[in-house]
């Protein structure tokens, strides 16, 4: 065989194995059952992810992947943890890779969350202890210029849910909530000089004491009604907050709650708690921005269940709203 034959034959050979390699690494592979989560540290070399991938068994071979990243050398591949949870081919994890599709937990904070709630919710999730959370929480630069009594960023942490990775810091996560509120608070274009604090604590109130929409506005008449007239507040969910901040919350508000001395209960303490004690969702919000126009003062639970209340003008008549419900309790 000549020379320029024997290179021909190189060449078609070279250009078959070549072929044969980039089918392989077309074919879609998974080496695992159900799924599994690889982790590139920023910095990560095309080998060391390439290895990784591998021995998880996202890829059948490390060389498959190189020989991608030889067909796409400026591709730029994005650190992260990913998740893999059926086959694909190597050609579709390198994409992956590039297009930083990182797995993302979903962290879900409802309506009436308080930072604590939210701090289980992290911790849940495995992506940093609660008292991590907490910490970051008690930083108030983040709503400073809005609120500046806030003593943590209790009320300002706004439910939703939200998409964090393991790499999330805790500021960042606060940075999300708080940057939300921001952008509900301006939608609901409060009057000009409104305290954001005070509308934000009441709204605190109201989303605790109601989950029935359309009482939402009443309850914060009441409240709004009674800070007008000098009333102490008399609110349940304030004696469970303080309960909470001294650590001695047992599940449910204890006589001795009701009588502890606290700056968060309404029972002892006239006027509007220091702060918020849960976090208010858009529509108690705008109740506290926008309440009713009512003469109620006061307001009690029905005795059927349906989480709806009785509201009354003065004293006698939520007397005897109150010995309905407990006819109806016993």
């Amino acid at each position: 065989m000549s020379m320029r034959a024997r290179l021909r034959w190189l060449v078609a050979a070279g250009a078959l194995l070549l072929g044969i390699a980039i089918g392989s690494a077309s074919l879609p592979y998974a080496g695992f059952h159900g799924e599994v989560f690889v982790e590139f540290p920023r910095g990560s070399s095309s080998g060391v992810i390439a290895r990784r991938l591998a021995e998880a068994g996202v890829i059948r071979y490390a060389w498959q992947f190189m020989l991608v990243r030889v067909l796409r050398p400026t591709a730029r591949l994005q650190a992260g943890e990913y998740r893999f949870h059926q086959p694909a081919s190597v050609f579709e994890v390198f994409r992956r890779l590039v297009r930083g599709d990182v797995f993302y937990y979903e962290l879900a904070v409802p309506e009436g969350y308080n930072m604590f709630d939210i701090a289980a919710a992290v911790e849940k999730l495995t992506l940093m202890p609660a008292g991590q959370f907490l910490k970051a929480a008690k930083d108030t630069s983040l709503i400073a210029d809005m609120a500046p009594a806030a003593e943590t960023l209790e009320g300002y942490l706004f439910p939703a849910t939200y998409h964090v990775s393991k790499h999330s810091s805790a500021g960042q996560i606060c940075r999300q909530m708080t940057d939300q509120f921001r952008k509900v608070w301006k939608e609901l274009n409060p009057p000009p000089g409104v305290s954001v604090h005070a509308v934000v604590t009441l709204a605190s109130l109201v989303e605790k004491e109601t989950a029935i929409p359309e009482e939402r506005p009443l309850v914060a008449s009441v409240y709004w009604n009674r800070l007008r007239l000098g009333m102490k507040l008399d609110c349940d969910p304030t004696v469970a907050y303080a309960a909470i901040l001294d650590g001695q919350y047992a599940g449910s508000i204890q006589r001795l709650d009701l009588q502890r001395n606290h700056r968060y209960n309404t029972y002892r303490v006239a006027g509007l708690p220091p702060g918020p004690i849960a976090n208010p969702g858009r529509a108690s919000l705008e109740a506290a921005l926008h309440p009713a126009d009512t003469s109620y003062l006061y307001f009690v639970a029905k005795p059927d269940g349906s989480g709806r209340h009785t509201f009354s003008r003065d004293i006698a008549a939520h007397g005897r709203a109150v010995a309905k419900y407990r006819r109806g309790r016993r």
